[in-house]
Order: structure tokens, then sequence, then C-alpha cells
């Protein structure tokens, strides 16, 4: 998996991963280190993928709630509307980025995907509206139903042969 895709899905299911919020709650997932433990600590960056797989579009959608609700606590709100409602996506700088994302989501996405934090914020600056985008086709944030389909018609065309 691409590291940029890694910490897009990173991003997403930050708040889930991490142990946090009503799903992490619902699910019984407390984060990845839920007791002391005398190994290296984390969890290895598959374990993302895999429990967004096992979760299906739960934390798909709780994740662009949170996020729109981060941006907007920190006076990115009409950026990411523009990525979610029709029209133009705004840009956003790696500067503005960081400010959005803050150190400790930068710190956890840099130590999962092994980029340094100007790829990370390059590459993540680049990609995350028209992800966002992709994400929300409506021009609003998708219901869980919703997500589910996109899921499963993006696993349709990952399997298909490509015509390069």
């Amino acid at each position: 998996m691409h590291p940029i895709t890694l910490a897009l899905l990173g991003i997403l299911a930050y708040r889930t991963y991490q142990g946090k919020g009503r799903l992490a709650e619902w699910i019984g997932h407390r984060g990845p280190n839920p007791e002391p433990s005398s190994g290296s600590g984390g969890q290895s960056a598959q374990q993302i993928p895999d429990l967004l797989q096992s979760l299906g579009a739960a934390p798909l959608v709780q994740g662009l709630q949170d996020l729109l609700k981060d941006f907007q606590q920190k006076g990115f709100g009409e950026t990411m509307k523009s990525w979610i409602e029709p029209g133009t996506n705004k840009p956003m700088s790696s500067a503005q980025l960081e400010q959005a994302l803050g150190p400790q989501k930068i710190d956890w996405l840099m130590k999962e995907t092994g980029l340094s934090k100007a790829q990370l914020l390059e590459g993540l600056s680049r990609e995350l509206p028209a992800t966002v985008d992709q994400l929300t086709p409506e021009g609003r944030l998708p219901t869980e139903q919703e997500a589910e389909k996109q899921i499963a018609n993006a696993e349709k065309d990952a399997k298909r042969p490509s015509a390069a």
C-alpha cells in the first residue's frame, strides 16, 4: 500500500484506531496500547486497513465527520466544505494542513507511514481534497450505507485488470 494511501486511511480512522469515540467504545477497541506492555509499542501499519475492512464503512463515515469537525474548529471548515460540495476544491497548503491536523496526528502518521513530515504533508495536501471529494459524491457526508457501497465498488474496481 502506498504510504499516502495509508496516511489517508489513517486520518479517517485515527480516532477509532486510537480507541476514542463512540465507534471505538461500541466495538470494544481500546487503541494500539490498551494496557502497559513490554513490547515495541504501537501496531503495524497493516492493522489500519485490516481494522477498516473488519468494521466496514463506520470508521470512514466517523472519520469524515471528525475531520470536518477538526477543520471547522481550526478555521478550515470552508476549505473542507469545498471538497465535499460540488464545484472546485479549494487547495490547502502543507502549512495549513499541518495546522488543521495538529502535531499528534502528524507524528502518528509519520511513524505509521515512514514518510518525513514534508513528504507526508505534501502528499496529503495534494491527495486529501480529491479523496474527500470522491468520498462525498452527493455533496454531503455519506451515510454508512452509501459508504459501504463505495467501498464495495472500490474493491470491485481494484480487482479488475487495468488496461495500461
